[in-house]
C-alpha cells in the first residue's frame, strides 16, 4: 500500500478510527499517512495474535528541531525480541528493526540504527541522521487525534503543502510529488512532469492502484 496524503488536498476528513483505517487500506485500495497506514496495520497484526504497542515519534523539522509527541505513529511489536515496525513513514526501512541500541542493521538500500532516544538512518557520506526521536511509553490510538487534525488543516503541515504519493519496488522506489513522477531503480533517479490532471489520474491508477473513483 503506498504513502499518501491525497485526502487531505480534497478535503476529505481523516478522523482516529480503526475500523476506518482498515475499511480504506483494505476494501478501497488505498494508502495513507502514518496514522491510518500504522493504525491498520497494528489492528492486523493483533488480529493474527501479535502483542502491539503505539509509539509516539517526533519527525526533524528543516530548522533543526523537532515536532511534537504524537507528530508520527510508529509500532512495537514483541516477537522473540521486541521489534519497531513502520509502513507509515513514506522512505523508511522495509524490514522490522530490533530495538536494541546501537547495533548497525542494514536493508536491502540503507542501514539504520535505533539509539537510546530515537531511530537513525546511515547517509551515503556514512555519518548518521536521525530519521525519528521516541520513547517506548504506550500510547492509545486517541492520543494522535489532535495531531492527526493538525497534519490535516494546519498550513504549518508539509501534509497540506503539496500532495504526495510514494510505494516501495522491488528495485527502489516510485512517487508521485504534486505533478512530478519520480522513480527510482537501483540508486538511479528520474523524473518527469505530469502535464495535466488526467494523466495524474492515470499513473495513479497504473502505477499505485488508486482508481478514478477512489481517488481525489
Amino acid at each position: 500500500m503506498p504513502f499518501e496524503n491525497l485526502d487531505i488536498s480534497a478535503g476529505r476528513r481523516i478522523a482516529i478510527d480503526e475500523d476506518a483505517f482498515v475499511r480504506k487500506v483494505v476494501e478501497e485500495r488505498r494508502g495513507g499517512f502514518c496514522y491510518e497506514l500504522n493504525g491498520a496495520f497494528a489492528a492486523l497484526l493483533r488480529a493474527m495474535g501479535f502483542r502491539v504497542t503505539l509509539l509516539s515519534a517526533r519527525v526533524p523539522r528543516t530548522d533543526g528541531s523537532h515536532g511534537p509527541e504524537f507528530d508520527h505513529l510508529a509500532i512495537r511489536v514483541d516477537l522473540d525480541d521486541p521489534s519497531l515496525a513502520d509502513v507509515g513513514f513514506g522512505d523508511g526501512f522495509l524490514d522490522p528493526l530490533l530495538l536494541k541500541a546501537g547495533i548497525q542493521q542494514k536493508q536491502d538500500r540503507a542501514a539504520f540504527r535505533v539509539t537510546a532516544t530515537g531511530l537513525e538512518r546511515q547517509q551515503p557520506d556514512r555519518s548518521w541522521k536521525t530519521e525519528y526521536l521516541f520513547s517506548l511509553i504506550p500510547r492509545q490510538l486517541q492520543d494522535f487525534a489532535a495531531m492527526c487534525h493538525f497534519h490535516q488543516t494546519s498550513p504549518e503541515s508539509h501534509f497540506t503543502q503539496k500532495d504526495v504519493c510514494t510505494l516501495a519496488t522491488p528495485r527502489g522506489r516510485i512517487t508521485i510529488s504534486d505533478r512530478k513522477l519520480i522513480i527510482t531503480e537501483n540508486g538511479s533517479r528520474e523524473e518527469q512532469i505530469l502535464t495535466s490532471e488526467e494523466e495524474r489520474r492515470r499513473v495513479l491508477q497504473e502505477r499505485f492502484g488508486i482508481s478514478y473513483s477512489s481517488a481525489p
